[in-house]
């Protein structure tokens, strides 16, 4: 009787060494990919992709016609980012940099590359910093998770990689679960605050995900300097939309605690909302009932909340919806 074979394993380096060389290797290519915005040529190979990625052997999947075949064009993945998914196609391993990780992990979700996607987000993790940290929340909150842009700014809703409608993308933020990289994001915004308002990925921020942090209870900063941090983010996105700021800043203005704000604060905040509106004035009114009743529980909603990093004044003693 015969007996089994034996799987016999070669040195694995070589092996992924020889196919790293064929990565965007002109030789023996069969399929050519054009993309990003500044249309770079990638050479791939048909059968290698589509045998590793549902998503490109379904792009992939009619056979080419005669003659030269015309070329793939992915004009929104960032090339940086497709190579680095070639790569791990290829050989299963991937370089990622700080610059590019967050390009990289959009493309793995939006391809199902779900080993691709974990190892994106470990790299994440050890890297994130307050420059970091904003851009890696828009890509965590459901609905942004294609996002390509570097500069969103409010109200930004990217569109996806492919041509798959924006409520795709919130189906794919949920099945890849992103969810744990937008906790671990607002944990690190609540421990970093006021590091964080000062970057340009604050001002940068979808409304979304500056709504996600204003609902806080654990941002480690004053309510005066969250009001001046949310109308420097409307300034950006009034002259990025070509809007009113009141208008950009509607859908997060309401999460803003001014009960929380001193009698002279208020009034100061008032004074400019003449000036420059801002923050409805019913709003505004809300506030001051707070004061004039001397009791927290009269305004809507919970706006007299208190955060963690909420400076003590004296009105606060009848505020009687204390941090949690």
């Amino acid at each position: 009787m015969e007996t089994p074979g034996l799987i016999v394993h070669g040195e694995a380096a070589p092996f992924s060494t020889a196919l790293r060389s064929l990565v965007n290797n002109p030789l023996y290519s069969d399929v050519r990919f054009v993309v990003g915005q500044e249309r770079q040529e990638v050479f791939a190979h048909r059968c290698l992709l589509a045998c590793r990625c549902n998503f490109f052997q379904r792009l992939l999947g009619s056979e080419p016609g005669p003659g030269v075949p015309s070329p793939v064009v992915l004009s929104t993945v960032p090339a940086e980012a497709f190579l680095a998914v070639l790569e791990f196609l290829y050989t299963n391993s991937a370089k990622l940099h700080r610059h590019s990780v967050l390009e990289v992990l959009t493309a793995a979700v939006e391809y199902g590359l779900e080993e691709l996607r974990e190892l994106c987000l470990q790299f994440v993790m050890k890297v994130l910093d307050v420059e970091l940290v904003c851009e890696a929340l828009q890509v965590g909150v459901a609905g942004q998770a294609c996002r390509w842009s570097p500069c969103g700014g409010p109200g930004y809703m990217a569109p996806p990689v492919s041509t798959r409608p924006p409520s795709f993308c919130s189906q794919i933020a949920v099945s890849f679960s992103l969810g744990p990289l937008q906790e671990r994001c607002v944990a690190f915004i609540e421990a970093h605050s006021q590091e964080t308002l000062r970057t340009r990925g604050f001002l940068e921020l979808s409304a979304p995900a500056l709504l996600l942090l204003l609902r806080s209870d654990k941002l480690c900063v004053d309510e005066a300097e969250l009001v001046l941090a949310a109308r420097s983010w409307a300034r950006v996105g009034a002259a990025v939309l070509e809007r009113p700021a009141a208008e950009v800043a509607a859908p997060v203005v309401r999460e803003l605690r001014l009960a929380l704000l001193a009698p002279a604060e208020l009034s100061a905040l008032e004074e400019q909302n003449r000036r420059e509106p801002l923050i409805p004035v019913e709003q505004i009114v809300e506030a001051w009932k707070c004061h004039a009743l001397r009791r927290g529980d009269v305004a809507r909603g919970a706006p007299c909340r208190r955060r963690r990093g909420t400076l003590p004044r004296e009105h606060h003693r009848f505020l009687d919806l204390p941090f949690k």
